[in-house]
Order: structure tokens, then C-alpha cells, then sequence
């Protein structure tokens, strides 16, 4: 599971709502690049394919296709509208390294 922060929810609703997506969720994955290996994908979608993992966490729909799921099981979806830039931003406990900007990693 991953676990969504009242930040990060109060801010996917408010970019899903501004865009006009009604009925869309949050989609998370895992993809190969970045600095470290392996690199945070964050979509809203509005269609499951067959291998995607559903759920509901803190009122928000996540969806992560089944190989992703398993990097980031456990994984917290935050937001940080700081000095160090606006945007979401994960803490994964499968991380073995983190690149510096935070957007990368490996195990």
C-alpha cells in the first residue's frame, strides 16, 4: 500500500480539479533512469489496466501497475511546497540510496 499525506491529497484533488479530471486517481510507478537507477512516475488516469494493484488510502484512489508495486509498497506520497522547489515527493523505506533532488533511487 501506499500511503497518501493530507498535503499530497489536498494537492491532487485541487491539479485534478483545475485540469477538469473528475473521476480520475493518482498513478504511481516505478520506471528505469534518473541519477540512481530507477526513477517516481506520478500520472492521473482515469483508466485500470489488467496487472494494476487498486487502492484507497486517506480518501484518495492510488493505482500502481503490479511490478512497480513492488518497489513501492510501504512508500509515503507527500507534498512539499518549499524553498527547495513544489512538487510531490515520495519517501520510500525500499530505498536503498536516494539521489540528491530526491526524484531517483535503487534498492
Amino acid at each position: 500500500m501506499i500511503n497518501v499525506t493530507d498535503t499530497a491529497k489536498k494537492q491532487a484533488i485541487r491539479l485534478m480539479e483545475d485540469d477538469g479530471k473528475d473521476g480520475y486517481f493518482i498513478r504511481v510507478g516505478v520506471e528505469g533512469g534518473g541519477c540512481s537507477g530507477l526513477m517516481y512516475q506520478l500520472t492521473f488516469d482515469n483508466q485500470l489496466n489488467e496487472n494494476d494493484k487498486s487502492f484507497e488510502n486517506n480518501g484518495v484512489q492510488v493505482v500502481v501497475d503490479k511490478k512497480s508495486f513492488l518497489y513501492l509498497v510501504g512508500t509515503t506520497l507527500d507534498f512539499s511546497g518549499g524553498l527547495n522547489g513544489k512538487g510531490f515527493v515520495f519517501s520510500n523505506p525500499n530505498a536503498g540510496r536516494t539521489c540528491g533532488c530526491g526524484e531517483s533511487f535503487s534498492l
